[in-house]
């Protein structure tokens, strides 16, 4: 029986939209930080290498937080440890503007990565009771929301970055514009009743019970992770040391991903809906593939570009579908099964950028992002023995 028959279509509406803004808020915070980057650096007169360093203070946080966060929520619920992780990510930022040496950077930084991991699977969580009480795939759109409060969050950067304010003036006004947003989504939010309704047939977790297809979820979602943390890093340097085009189209390819990240993000969960997770995931897989050889065997201004905008709507679905399918394989409570996905998707994040700095080290950056490449073969691959799972 759908558990959402008991609950009007306003209220559904209402749900998502406070999930959503949740998902817009740390975008927004997220955004402003990475904005404002430079700034902190020349404040504290950090060197690159330095600066290098203590930007690992971020995955080191969600390292540390990474075994306790699906524990965490599954004990206290997602919606109050929601609210908890979205209040610290911001005040983690706040505290960002406050620092006058790298000691205190570093720990607000780690601060920041924790609650991001926190955060990430509270979220999703959220964002997945929501679609069992939908009965349709919506978790894509939640995170095409983040991406928009990235925009939204490196634009208003900008803007301060404009002005003749501190830092902290900046990052004070996104802890209140954020407290406040989270504060009125709250009583929104899927309550715990709801909740436990979702997970009461679900058995206890256990290691020994771990579905493999959990495991093959998160092995596709670290390769998505791997070529979206290359777009991130690497797609302006391939640009300005490879394509070489005018100094006002150097950021042409991440700007042609990262849109086409957002707008895919927005379009897929109607494509699942309609041919299915699996299907979804292959053609993701392929953009990706047929992306990065296209931007590597043709790096000219509008091949490249092309390239990564295929790239950007690759990966836009694909670790969205991976936790979607996570929450509703109903083999182990959403928050855990998630945190497993999760977890194995992110170390791809991690290691990405600086292998992809390796290969082109031994080789070159079109090597590279051809061997990059394969995760996009190998995400399509995978698709079709996950397809036969759940099915």
């Amino acid at each position: 029986m759908n558990k959402s028959m008991g609950i009007n279509v306003g209220n559904l509406r209402n749900k998502r939209i406070a999930i959503g803004a949740c998902y817009f808020v740390p975008g927004v915070v997220f955004a402003s930080w990475a904005s404002r980057i430079p700034d902190v650096k020349e404040l504290l007169h950090l060197s690159n290498g330095q600066l290098g360093s203590v930007l690992f203070a971020i995955p080191i946080g969600q390292l540390l937080m990474m075994a306790f966060s699906g524990i965490l929520v599954s004990r206290f619920g997602s919606k109050k440890m929601l609210m908890l992780s979205e209040f610290l990510y911001a005040a983690s930022l706040f505290a960002i503007g406050l620092c006058d040496n790298v000691l205190h950077l570093i720990m607000a930084l780690v601060a920041l990565g924790m609650m991001a991991n926190l955060m990430n699977i509270a979220t999703n969580t959220q964002a997945c009771y929501l679609e069992k009480l939908y009965g349709r795939n919506i978790m894509s759109s939640f995170h095409g929301m983040w991406s928009l409060g990235g925009f939204a969050g490196g634009i208003i950067g900008a803007l301060f970055a404009g002005t003749l304010l501190p830092v902290s003036v900046h990052f004070t006004s996104v802890l209140v514009a954020s407290v406040i947003i989270v504060a009125l989504c709250f009583r929104n939010l899927v309550s715990e009743s709801l909740a436990e309704a979702e997970d009461e047939d679900v058995p206890k977790f256990s290691f020994r019970s771990v579905d493999p297809t959990l495991i093959l979820l998160g092995v596709m979602g670290f390769g998505g992770m791997f070529c979206e943390g290359t777009v991130y890093d690497w797609s302006s340097v391939y640009f300005l040391t490879v394509v070489k085009p005018d100094a006002a189209f150097i950021r042409a390819g991440y700007i042609a991903g990262m849109g086409a990240m957002t707008l895919g993000r927005f379009l897929a969960d109607g494509f699942v809906t309609k041919y299915g997770p699996s299907r979804v995931l292959k053609v993701c897989g392929l953009l990706i593939l047929g992306g990065l050889l296209l931007a590597a065997s043709l790096p000219y201004l509008i091949t490249a570009t092309l390239g990564f905008l295929l790239v950007g709507f690759g990966i836009s679905s694909s670790v969205p579908i991976c936790y979607s399918v996570a929450g509703k394989l109903g083999t182990m409570k959403a928050s855990i099964a998630i945190t497993i996905v999760s977890s194995i998707s992110f170390f791809g994040f991690l290691v990405g950028p600086p292998v992809i700095g390796w290969l082109s080290e031994l080789s070159n950056l079109r090597i590279a992002l051809s061997l990059a490449a394969c995760f996009g073969l190998f995400i399509a691959f995978v698709a079709g023995k996950v397809g036969k799972r759940i099915r």
